[in-house]
């Protein structure tokens, strides 16, 4: 997958941001629909909210920059690093008290499940890939 690069956001910030924006494109190739994104509060944060038939899919996107493609694979095959490692107990705490602020203030009782979204990014080579793990919690 290729992505744009965002030059007007500070560097420290663009990887974050363009995982999210390839996330959110992936997932609307499958069909979803966003609803919101970036979701915050002082006690936690949800990436993006999207909608697949009448389930709401609250998205927790992870990601992680590799120097080359090859880079990136090798690091894959050999599960040297996986971004999805970082959404631990306390990360999923978190989540799981904005979720339910958000559906509170929406009035959504409707079904709902947490899915992690896992990007590796090659920024030089515009390559991205990208990882669905649904259900997390």
């Amino acid at each position: 997958m290729f992505y744009m690069e965002h030059s007007n956001i500070p560097e420290h910030l663009q990887i974050g941001v363009l995982g999210e924006d390839i996330a959110c494109a992936h997932l609307e190739e499958k069909g979803f629909v966003l609803v919101e994104r970036n979701y915050r509060k002082k006690w936690g944060e949800i990436d993006l909210i999207m909608k697949n038939d009448s389930k709401l899919h609250f998205v927790e996107v992870k990601t992680v920059s590799h120097g080359t493609i090859m880079e990136l694979r090798t690091a894959v095959a050999r599960k040297t690093y996986r971004p999805e490692e970082r959404v631990d107990g306390r990360k999923l705490k978190r989540l799981r008290r904005a979720i339910e602020t958000w559906r509170l203030e929406k009035r959504e009782g409707g079904d709902f499940q947490l899915d992690v979204v896992t990007v590796r990014v090659v920024p030089r080579e515009k390559y991205a890939a990208v990882e669905v793990i649904e259900q997390v919690a």
